[in-house]
């Protein structure tokens, strides 16, 4: 045997032993997915109609507020929140024009779906608990898998998941063409930052890893460069968003608060003298210095929500993340 066939039944060897080492890790982790997938779906089934709930419960809040109050919650929202998630504020306002009631329609057709199944998914698991039966992990999601699609209606979720593709679509072509400068901008950095990498931070990284990863060099370089560049495009379009939005959510939060304090009869001890923004500047003066707090307070906490509003607001820092990477994607600017 030459030594050119043993390095090649080393090499078959190797490989086969790799092969069975991956099948073996693979096999592994499916049998501790499957262990897990029990659980996952109970605490599923026991958070999401919480949260179901909680929804429906804001949405009844929601519709029993009178219009001066929502333009009030709103333009506090814009006012003091605009620049910390400037995509999800453009993204309602062009949900506005594109369809935010198709939106909420659709949602909740989703909700009330999934509240019906869950609803019927406890019955299932009572006559389980009442038949004794002891079923594996995996026999027990096959179950629940296929009772979810007995029990959907396919049209009424189909139709639901639609529209909210076309609105999600409606949207990111708003935010595109709205958002066109940052993209540039974010593209334009990284070309910049391109040269200057190479010269300097390229020999720092090759010295860092091993020889035979330093093929991997020029594509860790490009992906610096974009992420700084997207990192600076959106913060200085984010504080521009901060100062746009503070000064539209003032003028919102005074003019519809002045209307509202009229609708109740007060007058805050005879400060307000006029409710009739057209015969005084007191909204116009009560505006700056919204204005003037909600700007500084974005800038005072680095265009992030301090806590606990952090916590509260986490679900609208997930949608900022989304749209943006939608709207990168979208654009072909996405790593």
């Amino acid at each position: 045997m030459t030594s050119e066939t043993t390095e090649k039944e080393a090499t078959k060897n190797k490989t086969s032993d790799s092969a069975s080492s991956v099948a073996a890790t693979t096999k592994d982790i499916a049998e501790k997915l499957e262990k897990l997938s029990k659980p996952v779906f109970e605490f599923i089934c026991i958070l999401l109609p919480r949260i179901l709930q909680m929804w429906n419960k804001l949405c009844e809040i929601w519709n029993t507020l009178d219009d001066n109050i929502i333009k009030s919650i709103t333009g506090f929202a814009f006012c003091f929140c605009g620049g910390m998630y400037p995509t999800v504020f453009a993204g309602v306002q062009a949900a506005e024009q594109g369809g935010r009631a198709l939106l909420v329609r659709s949602l909740n057709d989703l909700s009330e779906e999934a509240t019906r199944i869950l609803n019927e998914s406890e019955k299932d698991d009572q006559e389980i608990e009442k038949k004794k039966a002891d079923l594996s992990n995996q026999e027990y999601m096959k179950r629940k898998m296929l009772f979810v699609l007995q029990k959907m209606n396919p049209d009424k979720v189909n139709t639901a998941l639609m529209n909210l593709y076309k609105v999600w679509f409606a949207v990111i072509a708003v935010l595109v063409v709205q958002f066109a400068q940052t993209i540039q901008m974010a593209n334009s950095i990284a070309d910049f930052l391109t040269q200057p990498a190479d010269h300097y931070a390229k020999p720092v990284v090759e010295a860092m890893i091993p020889r035979e990863y330093h093929q991997w060099t020029p594509i860790l370089m490009e992906w610096a460069c974009k992420t700084v560049g997207m990192s600076l495009a959106w913060t200085l379009a984010s504080i521009r968003a901060a100062f746009a939005s503070s000064m539209q959510g003032g003028l919102m939060l005074a003019r519809s608060g002045l209307v509202a304090l009229r609708q109740r009869n007060i007058d805050l001890g005879g400060f307000i003298t006029v409710h009739d923004h057209s015969k005084t500047n007191l909204d116009e003066y009560v505006a700056y210095g919204f204005a003037a707090l909600g700007f500084l307070f974005q800038l005072y906490f680095r265009l992030s929500p301090p806590f606990p509003l952090n916590i509260v607001l986490f679900p609208f820092h997930v949608a900022e993340w989304i749209l943006r990477y939608g709207v990168m994607k979208a654009s072909g600017a996405a790593m």
